[in-house]
């Protein structure tokens, strides 16, 4: 969660400049005497990066797809399927795979700091508040988290994003991922050409995250306790991969629609000449406006509601995977009342 700069820092050094002593580890409270440190959250981190770019690149060609339904609903119009046979036959197959360099390096980032953030700030929340306050309020601890560590991962999302819509608007601008952000850095300059979509995306993405893992919290608890007949952390083996798949579906699903309208301002936004000149919030008013409010909440929705449902669910599978890969044992609140862990 720390960035790469922490893989090279000495633990006591991290610690002190967080303002936590090297010692002040919290227990888990669901998994006994494990120790949740530094160590844990890079874990959580390394584990977070690379389930959002293995799920993010192997979702491209639906991404792109749905990118080119809201940058153009008039030539899209087939639908998901339609939208896949138009830009094979345009663009041939590689067509799919437009923007797919800036699409497996951004995920991976943003993964990095989103769930590795995650766990680092509910954990921080947990230990604050105490085993009591935590359980009671832990829904409000999932959304706070979300906000906080998604906000600091668009800061290194939105330039990568920003190429990858140009990229997908038109393959002609540049041959990849280096090539079209340095072209969009000298046509356009830092801000305007890599931060015109900041707004839009903290729009997107911070109620996605928010809703994405209070959601499947809130899902992975009751499919445990409902359908299992057991508590979320003493699930194991194959059952706990599949309650993290199906409480990824679902949160995955509603957070695509939370979040859609914001989704269709950005890449609206990263289209050159999109919404005319002035400031983004200015642009942002102007595109809304063209589109029309039920526009900007149905145009491209079903494609996404499928993209994202399918990318949850693969992003909480494969965290769980890699944790259990590190032998990171994953933080689940637990109510204190309940002496079974």
């Amino acid at each position: 969660m720390f960035g790469f700069q922490s893989l090279s820092m000495p633990q006591k050094a991290m610690y002190s400049k967080l303002g936590i002593k090297a010692d002040n580890k919290i227990v888990a409270t669901s998994a006994g005497a494990s120790k949740y440190d530094l160590n844990y959250y890079l874990k959580g981190a390394l584990a977070g990066g690379i389930c959002c770019s293995i799920t993010h690149g192997a979702l491209c060609p639906v991404d792109v797809v749905k990118t080119k339904i809201q940058l153009d609903p008039v030539k899209y119009n087939r639908g998901l399927i339609g939208g896949f046979k138009q830009v094979i036959a345009e663009e041939g197959i590689a067509g799919l795979a437009t923007g797919l360099g800036p699409t497996v390096v951004g995920y991976f980032v943003q993964g990095w700091f989103k769930f590795g953030g995650v766990e680092f700030f509910k954990i921080q929340f947990s230990q604050s508040l105490g085993d009591q306050k935590a359980w009671d309020n832990r829904t409000a601890i999932y959304l706070a988290s979300a906000a906080m560590a998604e906000t600091v991962a668009d800061v290194f999302l939105c330039p990568l994003e920003a190429t990858r819509i140009r990229l997908v608007s038109n393959p002609q601008f540049a041959s990849g991922l280096l090539g079209g952000a340095a072209k969009l850095m000298k046509e356009e300059g830092f801000i305007r050409g890599f931060y015109s979509g900041f707004g839009p995306i903290l729009m997107k993405q911070v109620p996605y995250t928010m809703a994405k893992f209070a959601v499947q919290g809130e899902a992975a608890e009751k499919i445990a306790n409902g359908i299992c007949g057991k508590k979320l952390s003493d699930l194991v083996g194959g059952t706990k991969l599949l309650v993290s798949l199906g409480s990824g579906v679902i949160a995955g699903v509603v957070a695509a629609i939370i979040s859609h309208p914001a989704d269709t301002l950005l890449s609206k936004v990263n289209k050159a000449g999109a919404g005319g000149s002035g400031g983004i919030m200015t642009r942002l008013g102007n595109i809304a406006r063209e589109i029309g409010a039920v526009n900007l909440m149905t145009v491209g929705l079903l494609p996404r509601c499928v993209m994202i449902g399918t990318l949850t669910a693969g992003q909480f599978l494969l965290f769980d995977i890699v944790m259990d890969i590190t032998g990171a044992e994953k933080f689940h609140f637990h109510d204190p009342k309940d002496n079974h862990h």
